[in-house]
């Protein structure tokens, strides 16, 4: 046997090279640019730009090992941002297309820093802000490894009173269909949020993202008779039930995930907790 020691990286553009390389796999996250310039008023560079599963512009920020400033350079970077919205709605139609930039949703831009550590001070400090902030913390592991650990997740101004979101949903969904639909869909919003710090949800006119780092469920509006949840798991991992479990591997829909799981009733929500809880585990 051989101890695989975890360690720092040699320099910061290490880490930096090598989550831009593979950003969409790590964060869920499309790559944008790197070092972006921000003219010579504001007089910055941001390490990277990228943008998100549900169109969210993200900023992320790289320190090698622990640094105080890395959450207060990535807010002047993210006030920067949300004041040149359509420099960037033009990068995205350069680098993603005009799809792309017309579905930016700027009701929470995200700063992810990823660093060697984080003290409590940092930790407190971004539980003040109004803003969508992750802090990451990154270890190698010899030399084809690597961790990325989730210390702190807040969702900023997404975040509101956890009831007042359950009415919310309870309308949407009322609106469509009846009694059971809005006890239905209250029922899962509830249970996905329950499953740990840190979730965060993201509303867009054709589903709702259920996220952590990456989005782990996405639901859509109710149907007649069923309300369809897509999910981060593997489903060659899952027992498939038909009516219940289905593989939409490649196949066209709303959300992100390749397993398909379809509610009628609140018996089903139960069976569903095993993968939900196992989608959020792998976000």
């Amino acid at each position: 046997m051989t101890e695989v020691v975890p360690r720092l990286a040699e320099v910061e553009a290490d880490v930096q090279g090598l989550v831009e390389a593979h950003m969409e796999t790590l964060l869920g996250v499309r790559f944008l640019a790197s070092e972006y310039n921000t003219g010579p008023v504001h007089g910055g560079r941001i390490d990277s730009l990228g943008l998100d599963e549900n169109g969210s512009p993200v900023i992320i920020e790289y320190k090698r090992g622990t640094d105080a400033g890395v959450i207060n350079q990535g807010l002047f970077y993210l006030a920067w941002l949300l004041d040149h919205r359509a420099e960037f709605e033009h990068l995205v139609r350069d680098r993603l297309g005009t799809t792309a930039a017309a579905q930016v949703l700027w009701s929470g831009p995200r700063l992810i820093c990823i660093a060697g550590d984080f003290t409590r001070y940092d930790v407190h400090a971004v539980r003040e802000h109004r803003r969508s902030i992750d802090l990451v913390r990154y270890r190698l592991f010899g030399s084809d490894l690597l961790g990325l650990e989730t210390v702190a997740s807040v969702s900023g101004g997404r975040q509101v009173a956890r009831r007042t979101r359950r009415r919310a949903v309870a309308r949407a969904a009322a609106d469509v269909q009846g009694p059971l639909m809005v006890e239905l869909a209250s029922t899962v919003d509830e249970v996905l949020l329950g499953l740990g710090d840190g979730v965060n949800r993201v509303e867009r006119k054709q589903y709702r993202a259920y996220q952590r780092l990456r989005n782990f469920a996405c639901v859509c509006p109710p149907q007649r008779s069923k309300l369809l949840v897509y999910l981060k798991v593997a489903p060659k991992d899952v027992d498939l039930v038909a009516g219940f479990t289905r593989d939409v591997t490649g196949l066209g829909h709303h959300g992100t995930g390749d397993l398909e799981v379809q509610l009628r009733t609140p018996r089903d929500v139960e069976r569903a907790r095993g993968l939900f809880r196992a989608s959020y585990a792998a976000a």
